[in-house]
Formats: structure tokens, C-alpha cells, sequence
């Protein structure tokens, strides 16, 4: 086989140890290189103007194989300075072939060029690569971050709409909303305990089993059965009031949580000195009375006079200019007001509110619910050991044969129905709003807080998919830059080759592991 040939193989990683084990360049180029970068600034500063310099020097780092084009294009620009031995006069053709001959002096060039060469292929190109996958990766993470915040705005949003669909508001007016929505409460009321005349036998059977009277046994319910939702007044005192005077609805809704503010009868807090608005119910009617000054001796029933009126013993005085002192004290005028039970026969404060809207009458009717509840789960227990069993214990007791599992099932389903609907979420809110006066703040900070979350989540899908855009920019922004790298990688490796072919009779040299 003849030599010329036999092709040879160098790899990349070993291109500089090969040139310098053939001795074909130096060991140490360094202060050679410094010395020619020093003269290559030098003579960039002084270029004429030329559309393929501009071209080959625009981004790109000079190398000797640069350096030979630049005389090339020199030879163009500067060919009215050439003598007649061929040399040239301009300083600019003479400074660049100086750059060639200490490029061509100990094979320099071909040392950077394979440094060169080696570096674009074990760090330039892979590095751009590696970041160009980066930024395609990033981008892709930053679109699926922004599709996974989708389903914690979607759910926030049904939160929200929940929350508002409870309480019974749309949630564009806050203070005029839940004014509007307290005001539906009797009606809540009386739908939740509709059905609670179902509850009779039940109470019956309780009563019975326990040995109490039928008024004793759990009384706020047997009221509730034959009186509905009255007032705690007529629970107290087994009569109706003349008049009730409730206690005004404290919403202390604060100005951020509150889209505006309207006139309306609820007293919100806001009044002077924290006194009610509604004083009138404090005020004593005196009616129409005619009360004529008398004597110190207080009331004088005396005779009755012929016409038959009442002879008070009271001297007749002008009218005229006569004051009534309210400050002075009731007991001052001699009249004592009978308080035992009646009280004037006005319901106020607490025991204006219903049964089911005062906050303990209402605690202590679901604890007799609960107590009714887990009397008749207990007697299906008897039952089923008594029919399960021959300990014939329990059919000592009385009613045991007269109610059967599926009547007491019966019983229990319907107290369950009117448990349901007195721990509705509906109740619940509207209850806490009427009764704390810091819940509507908390309720509409909470939906507030709910409407800021989702535009915060919709801000960052937002920016994620901007960010995303902006990457796969960034992406596609270097792919002419791999390009132009991998085609100038590729041009260094021919002259390479082509280079150490001269050295070896044009032999076929293969650099392996390139781009």
C-alpha cells in the first residue's frame, strides 16, 4: 500500500499535543500570540473603508488566515502604492504583513489555529448549545407554570362564588347588601323550623320515658311546636309584648372593605358617644294627661262631686307656661311601675330577639335537639337488643312496644331535616353577621382577600407567559450565532487539515471529534 495513501487520524482533544510532538510547532506560543495581538490592535485602529474588511472584521477574532484576507483586499485598496519591485509603500500594507511573517515565524499560526479549533469544539459551540436548550427548557416550564395556576384560580373563583351564593349577596355593595340579606332572617327562620311540628310524638315519647310533663321536657322546643318563633319576651313571661324594640345591627365594616356608603334605618356603630340611634323606645309616653299641680300631702282621692268625676284634691292652676321635668325620677311623682313581668309591656334588649335568633335561647334549642337525637338513637339501640336478644329487660319499661325502630328511624329523620336547616351555612353567616359585630369586616376581608389572590395568580400567568415568549426569543436569537460559529469551526478544521496534508507529502488528514 503505498504511504501517500495512508490517511492521518488525529482527535481533537490531542491536535495541540500532536503538533508539538512532531516538533512542528512550539511548546510555548504565548509571548509570541501577546506580541501579535499587540501589533493586530495597532493596525485596526488605521483600515480603510471597505465594505469586505467591515464584513470580515464585524464579530469575529483575527486570526493569521484573516490577517491574509486583510492583505488580500490591502493589495486592492493600496495598489497605487506599489513600486517597481512589487513592494508597497503604505504603512497599512506593511504593518499587516508584518503580522504575517510573526504569524509564519515558528508555525505560530497553526498553533493558535488549533487552539482555536479545539476550543470552539470542547466549549463555543456546546456552550451555545447548552443554551439554547436551556432556554427552550425554561421557556417550557414557564408555560406549564402558568397552565398548573389555573386550577388554583378556577378554584379560588368558586370559592368566592360560593361564599357569596351562602350568604345571599352579589358582592358589588357590601354594607348595602348584607343590610338588604339581614333583613330576610325571620323568613330563614321560619323555613328551618317549618316541619318541626314532626317533632311532637317524639317529644311525647321523651316526656313520657323520662316521667316529666309535657311542658317540662325540653321546653324551648315544645314552645317553638306550639307557639313558632316568638319572641324570648313571651317565652319569658307567657305573654306577647305590646311592642318590641330590637337592638340596632352594628356592621363595622370598614372603609376599604365597603364600596360605598347609604342612608339607611340600621344603626352601623358610627353614632356619637356609641349611643343608639333609635332612642325613642328609652323615652316614657306620658299620653295625654292633664296633670295639674297640687298640695304637698301627695294624692287626695276625696268625694265624688255630681257630675261623677273623680275628685283628685288637686287645686286648678294655669296652664300656661307649665313645664314637665323629664330628669326627675319616676318615684319623685309618686307612681310605682310593676315590674314583674309585663315591664311596660315592651320587649327590649335581649329579649326582643326570637328564640332562634338570640344567640343563647338558640344554643340551648339545638342542645335539646341533640339531646332529643341521642334519646331516640338509644331507644333504636333497646329495640334492636330487645328483638336480638332474650333479655326481655327493657320491654319492662313503657311505650317500649308502641313505637318500633322503623317509627323512631322516622323521628330521626325528621329531626335531622330540621338540624340540616338550623346548621345551614346560609343561617350560620347571617347569624354572625347580625350578632358580632366584627364578622362583616372578617366576611368581606375574607372575600376581598379571595379577589386579590386571583388577580395576583392571573398577574403571574401573566408574566410566566410573557417570560416563556421572551425565552424561545432569546432561543431562536442563537440560532444564526450557532450557525455562523459551527461554519467558521468547520472552514479552521479544512485549513487545518489541508495544513499538516502539505507537511505530509498531501497525505489525507482526519481530525476526529469536531462539530
Amino acid at each position: 500500500m503505498n504511504e501517500a495513501d495512508i490517511p492521518i487520524d488525529i482527535h481533537t482533544l490531542k491536535l495541540q499535543d500532536w503538533l508539538v510532538s512532531r516538533r512542528i510547532v512550539p511548546k510555548n506560543i504565548q509571548s509570541n500570540l501577546k506580541d501579535i495581538r499587540s501589533k493586530i490592535t495597532a493596525a485596526l485602529q488605521d483600515m480603510p473603508s471597505h465594505e469586505k474588511l467591515i464584513e470580515l472584521l464585524k464579530g469575529t477574532n483575527i486570526n493569521y488566515f484573516h490577517c491574509k484576507e486583510i492583505i488580500e483586499i490591502l493589495k486592492q485598496t493600496e495598489k497605487d502604492t506599489k513600486g517597481l519591485f512589487g513592494s508597497y509603500g503604505s504603512q497599512r500594507m506593511k504593518d499587516w504583513q508584518e503580522i504575517v511573517r510573526l504569524y509564519e515565524k515558528d508555525n505560530v499560526y497553526l498553533a493558535e489555529s488549533a487552539q482555536l479549533y479545539v476550543r470552539n469544539v470542547n466549549y463555543e459551540v456546546p456552550n451555545v448549545k447548552k443554551q439554547m436548550t436551556k432556554f427552550e427548557q425554561q421557556s417550557d416550564e414557564c408555560l406549564k407554570r402558568s397552565n398548573d395556576l389555573g386550577k388554583p384560580e378556577a378554584q379560588l373563583l368558586a370559592e368566592h362564588a360560593a361564599l357569596l351564593q351562602q350568604i345571599g349577596v352579589k358582592g358589588e355593595n357590601l354594607r348595602e347588601e348584607f343590610t338588604q340579606v339581614l333583613s330576610g332572617l325571620p323568613e330563614i327562620y321560619a323555613k328551618s323550623i317549618k316541619q318541626i311540628g314532626t317533632l311532637d310524638e317524639a317529644l311525647q315519647l321523651y316526656a313520657t320515658t323520662t316521667g316529666q310533663t309535657k311542658q317540662q321536657c325540653l321546653p324551648i322546643t315544645r314552645h317553638l311546636i306550639d307557639f313558632g318563633n316568638t319572641t324570648v319576651y313571651q317565652y319569658i313571661h307567657k305573654e306577647a309584648p305590646l311592642s318590641v324594640e330590637e337592638p340596632p345591627i352594628k356592621l363595622n365594616l370598614s372603609a376599604e372593605n365597603e364600596m360605598k356608603s347609604n342612608d339607611n334605618e340600621i344603626d352601623f356603630g358610627d353614632d356619637n358617644n356609641g349611643a343608639s340611634s333609635t332612642i325613642s323606645g328609652e323615652m316614657i309616653d306620658f299620653g295625654e294627661l292633664n296633670l295639674e299641680t297640687g298640695g304637698e300631702g301627695g294624692i287626695d282621692f276625696g268625694d265624688a262631686g255630681d257630675t261623677g268625676d273623680i275628685d283628685w284634691g288637686i287645686e286648678s292652676a294655669p296652664t300656661e307656661g307649665v313645664e314637665i321635668n323629664f330628669d326627675i325620677p319616676i318615684e319623685e311623682y309618686g307612681i310605682v311601675v310593676e315590674g314583674a313581668g309585663m315591664d311596660g309591656g315592651v320587649a327590649k334588649g335581649d329579649q326582643a330577639y326570637t328564640l332562634l335568633d338570640s344567640p343563647s335561647y338558640r344554643e340551648r334549642f339545638i342542645d335539646e335537639l341533640y339531646e332529643l337525637e341521642a334519646f331516640l338513637r338509644m331507644r333504636c339501640y333497646e329495640l334492636r337488643q330487645v328483638t336480638a336478644s332474650s333479655n326481655v329487660m327493657f320491654s319492662l319499661m313503657e311505650s317500649i312496644s308502641t313505637h318500633d325502630e322503623e317509627s323512631l328511624r322516622k323521628m330521626l329523620t325528621n329531626l335531622d331535616v330540621i338540624l340540616t336547616e338550623m346548621s345551614s351555612e346560609q343561617t350560620r353567616h347571617l347569624f354572625q353577621l347580625k350578632h358580632s359585630p366584627k364578622y362583616a369586616d372578617l366576611l368581606a376581608s375574607k372575600l376581598k382577600q379571595m379577589l386579590k389572590a386571583v388577580e395576583k395568580i392571573r398577574t403571574t400567568k401573566q408574566v410566566l407567559k410573557d417570560r416563556s415568549v421572551e425565552l424561545k426569543e432569546q432561543r431562536v436569537a442563537l440560532t444564526p450565532v450557532l450557525e455562523k460559529l459551527i461554519a467558521q469551526t468547520k472552514d479552521l478544521q479544512g485549513k487545518i487539515e489541508q495544513d499538516i496534508s502539505k507537511r505530509y507529502k498531501n497525505r489525507i488528514v482526519n481530525l476526529l471529534g469536531g462539530v
